[in-house]
């Protein structure tokens, strides 16, 4: 995940990108309040605009472990705050469609201040996609097909393209765009790009590269990255350059490869050929521990079977969405076993917030293990407790300690011994480190899971994800296996 900011910024601005809009759940569902609060200090002053917007399920479900709960009075406090420019992505979905009152008083904070609900919708359709609409929601990032993304925008909503690490869904939607069917109905976005992919492919450039070579107009292209999100929310002196306008200016080589020359924030020039060369300044990050176990040991890894085929959490890679699955399961004495021979690994969350000692156990396939070995995390959306997915209950535990003594992270383990780590200490999800350090370390990582047999391109973010119990449609949280279509439990 990112490095502080005013280091993350640098790898962002030289690559046509100016501001960013974000949703800081995932600091809130750790620490709060105060989190966010880090966040907007140490953002502060940076030759890049970073606006907010008031994390609206915190926690995702009322079926999760969070560090903290943001209510009500707490939303309207968060969009009352400078930068905050409305409701960030309201992700439960079911809570809203039955009327939930805090749910309602939340997106009513927003409405009543004339500011935007965003929304978080996979799937959606029909009569729950009018209601979710008709309650003030006004954009979805969760298109994964023409004919999803067609309906949102054709009940008003700003269909956001996303393309992420982890979520790829600009090749999908393409043909839409390049028809122009949308109108001024759609705008790109990232989600979850890691440090690396952000060196490697760049960040907005990289899309309109992409747009303008299937067949989307330069201008618009350009148009759908800066001035339709701007006016989506609210900003209405940038994204063109008018009179009037703040001078935010890229300057590139041509409109079809997006390679940046120059970049200014505010008539000053800030970035040159895709380097930064603003005076950046890193804001110290807190340095306490927000890893807290109780005490446990590999029996917590063993998963009892009651038949001989079970519930498995199928991974689709390149989506966010999961398949459940009914699969064999190999099993000794009446215990999971793991065998090379199956795409099946056992996964764990741990609440880590207050040392509950609850654990949720499932298993899942599509990671593609062919030794025996645990991937470990700290980055589990949206409460953030730790997740684990392995071969064996060893490993398991030797990723467990690893991230407990680091303060959280990425961590690959093989025959008992971890072959990479990434260190996550700041709320178990931000690191201190350059970005260079970062990218070095995050490659490391993903090496590591590969060598084990993963043939995942972004093994820690597809682990991130499965905790993630408001997307479809089988989920692991810490009080256990999570059907998100029947919201329900599901009994191993």
């Amino acid at each position: 995940m990112p490095p502080a900011a005013a280091k993350l910024e640098g790898l962002v601005f030289p690559h046509v990108t100016t501001r960013n809009i974000s949703d800081s759940h995932e600091i809130g569902n750790v620490l709060g309040l105060a989190g966010i609060d880090v966040l907007m200090q140490a953002s502060a002053g940076l030759p890049f605009d970073l606006f907010f917007t008031a994390s609206s399920c915190v926690p995702a479900t009322k079926w999760e472990d969070a560090g903290a709960v943001l209510g009500p009075a707490e939303v309207s406090a968060l969009i009352d705050r400078p930068r905050v420019l409305g409701l960030a992505e309201m992700m439960d979905v079911p809570a809203l469609l039955q009327g939930d009152e805090d749910v309602l008083a939340k997106v009513a904070a927003a409405l009543v201040r004339g500011r935007i609900v965003d929304g978080h919708a996979p799937g959606m359709s029909g009569r729950d996609l009018m209601a979710y609409v008709a309650a003030g929601v006004r954009s979805d990032h969760e298109s994964g097909t023409v004919e999803e993304a067609r309906a949102k925008a054709n009940w008003g909503m700003l269909v956001q393209v996303r393309e992420g690490s982890i979520a790829h869904n600009l090749d999908a939607l393409l043909p839409l765009l390049a028809s122009g069917e949308l109108g001024d109905d759609w705008t790109l976005v990232t989600d979850d790009v890691l440090p690396d992919d952000l060196r490697q492919h760049g960040h907005l450039d990289g899309l309109l590269r992409r747009l303008v070579a299937g067949g989307v107009a330069p201008a618009q292209a350009v148009r759908h990255a800066s001035l339709t999100p701007a006016r989506h929310y609210g900003l209405r002196d940038r994204g063109a350059v008018a009179p009037g306008y703040r001078a935010d200016l890229v300057v590139v080589e041509d409109m079809r490869h997006f390679r940046p020359s120059l970049v200014f924030k505010s008539g000053a020039l800030v970035a040159r050929d895709g380097d930064c060369i603003a005076d950046l300044v890193a804001t110290p990050l807190p340095s306490d521990n927000t890893v807290h176990l109780a005490p446990l040991d590999e029996s917590a890894f063993v998963l009892p079977l009651q038949s001989a085929a079970g519930p498995v959490i199928r991974i689709i890679p390149g989506q966010l969405v999961t398949r459940a699955e009914t699969q064999p399961l190999h099993a000794i004495e009446g215990r999971w076993e793991w065998s090379p021979e199956r795409d099946v690994l056992l996964i764990a969350s741990i609440e880590r917030h207050k040392a509950t000692g609850r654990i949720g156990l499932g298993l899942v396939s599509g990671f593609g293990l062919r030794r025996a070995g645990a991937l470990g995390s700290s980055v589990a959306h949206d409460s953030h407790n730790l997740i684990v997915a392995g071969t064996n209950a060893r490993d398991m535990l030797a990723c467990v300690r690893s991230l407990q003594q680091s303060g959280g992270g990425f961590v690959a383990v093989a025959e008992g011994a971890v072959t990479a780590h990434l260190p996550l200490p700041f709320a178990g999800l931000l690191s201190r480190e350059s970005a260079d350090t970062v990218c070095r370390q995050l490659r490391a990582a993903r090496e590591a899971a590969w060598a084990l047999g993963c043939g995942l391109g972004c093994p820690f973010g597809a682990l991130s994800f499965l905790a993630l119990p408001v997307i479809p449609e089988l989920r692991i949280t810490a009080q256990g296996l999570w059907d998100v279509v029947g919201q329900r439990f599901v009994r191993l």
